[in-house]
């Protein structure tokens, strides 16, 4: 180790997307490595919108590892950041920091002790797979902190094993998780089907119903799963198997149509296997069956797919439009259906890609108010509103995997301290 007189900080800053499953993972068939029942496949969003950013930092006068999650400091004693931080620095090499003088050997990884600080900008354990991002942007960052040589599918298998959908944030645009065989979990990672560019036509927007702690963690919903749900065996076994490569080729063909079939009947078989659970689980409300019923007489008044709708762990719905076009007639109904309240205004209402307002004709309140009735409404059914069972909606697209952030002033930790800003 070679420093000024043990004074010295490194530090590494990255981003990592959040991704949304449109193929579900959920069931393990090994607890402690994370290994999944069936192959799964997700779509990165944007990271401008949807994003974890970590800071990593190592110094000889760090007495202990530390980690700070949105501001909050929180134990790292859990099995899973200390099997994470044991298999990063069995694979650390050695660091030459030329332009501050800093050489940290391979063997000193072992001994030095790391701060971690990580801000999500979405909701936290709300079923919009916070950890997925946080676990991915973990290991990226403190990969090229210790500057490890594997690619990002080999990290995929480190990444996993914080949060298994972990593995599908370490890469962008349209992304499978391998199940693999092996019993040592080598072959369970993650690999690109196509970027982000691929199919740029999709447009997303995200309906936070609730940003609250869910009641049920997936750890535990999918352990009691595995130990009481017959149909989760069938969907293994038989479902998923079929529905992945006509998933592929959807992708590969941009097949809206495909895709929203697919990407829907997963959603409503992924909470039918929750409810089939004993106890059963409940993750989605009234608001998120408001929502499918709202896409669901839509696709059927055109007679083709218009929107596809999947749900997570949680209530909020995610709904893939198939074009902008689409996603502003789509926007239209959210907002005709769950307007907001007037004193909130629009401004915090609709974030990410803001300009699809605008495109919609979309200015101020009094234009939510004047939205007409969508069409495949029947006139003898008075039109019911649900102003405030949105909190919020996230406008977005398909978007690239984990950078590192070049900006110190982007860094959430002190260069000089180690500490938290």
């Amino acid at each position: 180790m070679a420093g000024d007189c043990g004074k010295w900080v490194v530090m590494v800053t990255a981003q990592t997307p959040m991704n949304m499953s449109v193929i579900k993972y959920w069931g393990k068939r090994d607890e402690t490595l994370i290994l999944p029942v069936n192959d799964s496949i997700s779509i990165t969003l944007d990271p401008d919108h949807l994003c974890t950013t970590t800071t990593v930092a190592v110094s000889p006068n760090f007495d202990r590892d530390r980690m700070w999650l949105n501001g909050k400091e929180i134990s790292l004693s859990g099995g899973r950041y200390r099997n994470y931080l044991r298999e990063i620095r069995s694979r650390a090499t050695d660091v030459d920091d030329d332009e501050n003088g800093i050489k940290i050997a391979e063997k000193d990884w072992e001994k030095l002790h790391l701060h971690i600080a990580s801000y999500n900008n979405f909701p936290t354990a709300a079923g919009l797979a916070s950890s997925a991002a946080g676990f991915a942007c973990l290991v990226f960052a403190l990969a090229k902190l210790m500057n490890l040589k594997e690619d990002r599918s080999k990290l995929s298998t480190i990444a996993r094993q914080g949060s298994g959908s972990a593995c599908r944030s370490l890469h962008g645009g349209f992304v499978k998780w391998i199940m693999g065989k092996d019993e040592d979990g080598k072959d369970s990672l993650a690999v690109q089907l196509a970027d982000e560019k691929h199919w740029d036509d999709l447009v997303i927007i995200i309906a936070v119903v609730s940003s609250r702690q869910k009641e049920t963690s997936s750890s535990t919903g999918m352990r009691e799963t595995v130990e009481t749900s017959l149909l989760l065996k069938h969907r293994a076994k038989e479902v998923v198997p079929k529905r992945i490569p006509q998933m592929e080729e959807a992708i590969k063909n941009h097949d809206f149509a495909s895709f929203a079939q697919l990407t829907c009947a997963e959603s409503n078989q992924f909470h039918a296997v929750c409810l089939d659970t004993s106890p059963p689980i409940f993750y989605m409300n009234d608001t998120s069956r408001r929502i499918i019923s709202v896409v669901e007489n839509w696709n059927r008044y055109e007679g083709t797919p218009q929107v596809a709708y999947t749900f997570d762990a949680g209530p909020n719905a995610v709904l893939f439009a198939r074009n902008r076009k689409t996603a502003i007639l789509l926007l239209q109904r959210l907002l005709f259906y769950f307007p907001p309240d007037s004193f909130f205004g629009l401004n915090s209402y609709i974030v990410g890609d803001k300009s699809i307002l605008k495109d919609a004709g979309i200015e101020g309140i009094k234009d939510v108010e004047g939205l007409p009735p969508p069409p495949e409404m029947k006139d003898s059914i008075p039109s019911q509103k649900y102003k405030g069972d949105v909190s919020y909606f996230i406008c977005t697209r398909p978007g690239r995997g984990p950078v590192l952030l070049s900006d110190k002033t982007q860094a959430l930790l002190n260069p000089q301290t180690g500490l938290p800003k």
